[in-house]
């Protein structure tokens, strides 16, 4: 008898099937390994928090309502990272640019012009809190 997929593992592992072709079906094979989710998806597991979206916010850079984002606390930011951001007592996900000294967080929803880029001064209280490394869709 298989074992159950979801019941019958160490935690975090999950059984990997190998590639699925998208075209013609095949037969399937017998589990060939096991992937463990926390390994591929997570590098630095001290500095590594998960989110779930809440908002529309970031559509257009694939992060919907309700999916899972993956940050590094430990990655130094870049120009044009999506990051969490602690700005003034909130946090939000944005498109990050940064200009010298200076950042701008940027949304990313084309057909909502209610949301504006936010531009960071020296009167914000401001941190690029982590960088998003993974985002994790619903079907």
């Amino acid at each position: 008898m298989q074992p159950h997929p979801t019941t019958d593992l160490p935690s975090g592992e999950l059984p990997f099937m190998g590639e699925v072709k998208a075209g013609f079906p095949s037969p399937a094979e017998d589990l060939r390994e096991k992937l463990d989710l926390v390994k591929l998806l997570v590098r630095h597991s001290a500095s590594t928090f998960f989110f779930r979206i809440d908002g529309v916010s970031m559509v257009d850079a694939d992060m919907d309502e309700g999916d899972i984002i993956i940050v590094d606390r430990s990655l130094s930011p870049f120009n044009g990272c999506k990051a969490v951001c602690f700005i003034d007592g909130e946090y939000t996900v944005k498109r990050v640019e940064i200009k010298g000294t200076e950042a701008v967080l940027l949304p990313c929803n084309e057909k909502n012009t209610k949301f504006k880029p936010i531009h960071v001064g020296a009167d914000n209280n401001f941190l690029i809190w982590g960088v998003v490394t993974w985002i994790i869709k619903k079907a």
